[in-house]
């Protein structure tokens, strides 16, 4: 029994009858993935957090001027109270 293996530098089964263009397989020839234009893992992973962080930052943001504009009003509320009741004594 004559069996070639891919392994053993001939084609194996699947390569011999598969008909299908070879351009659209995910793998070259070398066994190298093909197709540039597709991002890596780290490079998913990079462009999901950046756009993470960029909520995030503008979340933040919102958020502390929110605060400030509130301590702002707080504090005037106080000042005008105190002033109010300085001028009645």
């Amino acid at each position: 029994m004559e069996e070639k293996n891919s392994s053993y530098g001939g084609a194996s089964w699947a390569d011999q009858w598969d008909t299908s263009d070879d351009s659209n397989h995910p793998l070259s020839k070398n066994g190298k993935k093909t197709g540039g234009d597709k991002k890596s893992g780290v490079e998913k992973t990079k462009e999901v957090a950046t756009a993470g962080f960029e909520k995030t930052k503008v979340i933040a943001s919102v958020g502390f001027n929110k605060a400030k504009e509130g301590t702002s009003h707080g504090i005037q509320w106080i000042k005008d109270k105190y002033q109010k009741r300085s001028q009645k004594n």
